[in-house]
């Protein structure tokens, strides 16, 4: 017990030195400046949509509102039922002037829908740079002009952001699953990045058509449930760098409830183990709260492990709340929350090890390193 207690107590301090380093990195990385551009190409914006969700409408409006010199948004709808029709017929109502274009066509390509989607949609895009962004994503005005100046910079092929989460409802099944993004995902991701990896993230990927035909197409990703990953280790295969733009959007967290929650973040957490084992393996140092708890309970339960306890959620707090203050975000919740959310991640976390199915917008699939096939 008591080499077990010193296992637990180390991991402990491993799991807040790399959120102590990752907050860092948060907050250097929001400070850099936004890029001008002298003359800023033309681009176009690929939105593949499925249904309507909490803030779904606030979400697209976002991508009205952008300021950019010259860009069109291309959406796409596979189903010609689907109720996010009217969300954009509202909002082309609303922004007349903007050059929006509408694909309705059910073809499918392969087993991943939101890349059929696109396919479908690329023969709408009127110009060379495109910009593929999730339809659940809020960006600020000058986000077009962040990824395109780093995608103009010599030997980049693939430009992509973080995102911060943004709760879709007032449940707090919503803000565990913010806090998850806001507080785990971000500076972790910040720190792989600094540790050599380079991750696409699905919310932004940016290219030229150019860099797009070297790889094959979207039909080379069509199969893959991580797509975007797949894309990025196709685009890097070529010689290009793939890079993140200073910018961070928002993801909707639309989860209203804790079932759901947990099969969303699941399927995340599936898709990683299958892609990049090892670390994914090694990411269980980052609950820092249940590896404490273990300290508690192999220590005895004495004074002072409840007191390191209690000082562990104090720094997870005080973290959160210095990336609430660098992002301009709501604070993080009553400290409680931590070891709520902890005791999640760790259930995740085992259960991710159990099965190798993923359940996506009702369809269930098997995950593996990068590619799908529909669960028979």
């Amino acid at each position: 017990m008591l080499i077990l207690s010193w296992i637990a107590w180390c991991c402990t301090l491993v799991g807040i030195v790399q959120q102590f380093i990752g907050t860092l990195l948060v907050e250097r990385f929001v400070i850099q400046k936004t890029p001008t551009l002298s003359s800023p190409p033309p681009v176009s914006i690929l939105k593949p949509l499925c249904g309507v969700e909490p803030l779904t409408e606030v979400a697209l409006e976002s991508f009205f509102l952008i300021e950019y010199p010259e860009f069109q948004i291309v959406f796409g709808v596979q189903n010609p039922a689907d109720p996010v029709l009217e969300v954009v017929k509202r909002l082309r109502e609303r922004y007349p002037a903007r050059n929006v274009q509408l694909v309705i066509d059910s073809a499918s390509h392969g087993t991943n829908r939101k890349i059929s989607n696109l396919i479908n949609m690329l023969p709408a895009a009127s110009h060379d740079i495109l910009v593929m962004s999730d339809a659940d994503i809020h960006v600020p005005t000058y986000f077009l002009h962040s990824v395109v100046a780093e995608l103009l910079q010599p030997s980049v092929g693939l430009v992509t952001t973080l995102y911060t989460g943004l709760p879709g409802t007032p449940n707090l099944a919503s803000t565990m699953g913010a806090n998850q993004i806001n507080y785990t995902f971000l500076p972790g991701a910040l720190l792989a990045r600094k540790l050599g990896r380079e991750d696409c993230l699905g919310v932004t990927m940016a290219l030229t058509r150019s860099v797009l035909a070297k790889i094959g197409g979207l039909q080379a990703i069509v199969n893959c449930l991580a797509d975007d990953q797949v894309l990025g280790r196709l685009v890097r295969a070529k010689g290009y760098e793939l890079m993140l733009a200073p910018v961070i959007p928002a993801t909707t967290v639309p989860e209203a409830d804790f079932g759901a929650l947990f099969r969303h973040e699941l399927r995340w957490a599936r898709t990683i183990r299958a892609l990049v084992p090892i670390p994914y393996a090694a990411s269980v140092l980052q609950i820092s709260l249940f590896w404490a708890a273990l300290g508690v309970l192999a220590s005895g339960g004495g004074i002072w492990a409840w007191l390191a306890l209690a000082l562990v959620v104090l720094v997870r707090f005080m973290l959160a709340q210095r990336i609430d203050r660098a992002l301009g975000l709501a604070k993080a919740g009553e400290a409680w929350l931590f070891l709520l959310r902890d005791a999640l991640c760790i259930i995740i976390y085992v259960a991710s090890f159990l099965g190798n199915k993923v359940d996506w917008r009702g369809q269930t699939m098997i995950a593996d390193a990068g590619r799908i096939q529909p669960n028979r």
